[in-house]
């Protein structure tokens, strides 16, 4: 019997100790699991009359081999760090001066590899740049355009939310095409033509589907210049007087100009 008794206690100080060394193994794939390293690319442009800072959960990301901690123009920076357990990771980009807040961006574990690209001026933030996709011309010798337009009514105050449409001429009143579909959030579907000389072109916005005027009472017209073999990504933008007044629309910034597109 003391021989059994005896037995039955190495079994069980055996078996104790595989299931210590089971729980410690398991812990460890756990917190494996739990602790996922992350990497966000930050691929940008900011043409703001002030410098951007980023924090990542309120501590600033260091800049280059001198180590800045703030940017202007183009920034480009691969940021690695862990994700600890469910923790979130919130890239904050605000303005070195004034401390406003300008974008938030929020990162988790279910996708431990992520790009964050944006176009930043004032009044306009352009998210997503670098899954952007310039259209893809036809044949040698043309020129094509897609349009964005964050500013729309900034200075108007027209209070009209639908899209539009921009009726494309040469300056003999020639038609070469008609951009559909412009928007305030993303961009409108790719639009081509021959080049030809002289290179100056005018566009009118007008409402979807309409040849009225997207601002009352007033023809809403810009020149662009073609280039050939070319494809643009343009930025439309309201402008104002020196009195604050609603004053047109500019079509001058090609986000192609700042950024290379696959």
């Amino acid at each position: 019997m003391k021989n059994i008794l005896t037995r039955v206690l190495i079994f069980t100080i055996i078996l104790a100790f595989f299931e210590s060394c089971a729980n410690d193994d398991l812990t460890s794939l756990y917190g494996n699991e739990k602790n996922q390293p992350g990497k966000v690319v930050i691929i940008g442009y900011s043409a703001l009359n002030d410098s951007i800072q980023i924090t990542v959960n309120g501590k600033p990301v260091e800049l280059g081999k001198e180590k800045r901690t703030a940017f202007v123009k183009k920034v480009e920076k691969e940021y690695e760090f862990v994700y600890h357990d469910d923790e979130e990771k919130v890239f904050e980009f605000t303005s070195k001066t004034t401390k406003e807040l300008l974008k938030t961006y929020r990162f988790n574990a279910k996708k431990t590899k992520d790009t964050l690209s944006f176009y930043a001026k004032e009044n306009i933030w352009i998210d997503n740049v670098a899954s952007l996709k310039p259209g893809v011309l036809k044949q040698p010798g043309y020129n094509g355009y897609r349009f964005i337009f964050p500013t729309l009514n900034l200075y108007s105050k027209t209070g009209y939310t639908g899209k539009l449409d921009g009726i494309i001429r040469k300056l003999n009143g020639q038609v070469l095409g008609v951009v559909e579909n412009i928007s305030k959030d993303q961009f409108s579907p790719f639009i081509e033509f021959p080049f030809s000389s002289p290179p100056t072109i005018i566009m009118e916005l007008v409402k979807h589907g309409t040849t009225e005027s997207y601002v009352p009472g007033k023809k809403i017209t810009l020149n662009m210049t073609m280039s050939v073999n070319k494809s643009k990504l343009i930025i439309l933008e309201e402008k104002k007087d020196a009195n604050g007044a609603f004053s047109g629309v500019d079509g001058i910034l090609n986000l192609a100009d700042y950024f290379v597109f696959k």
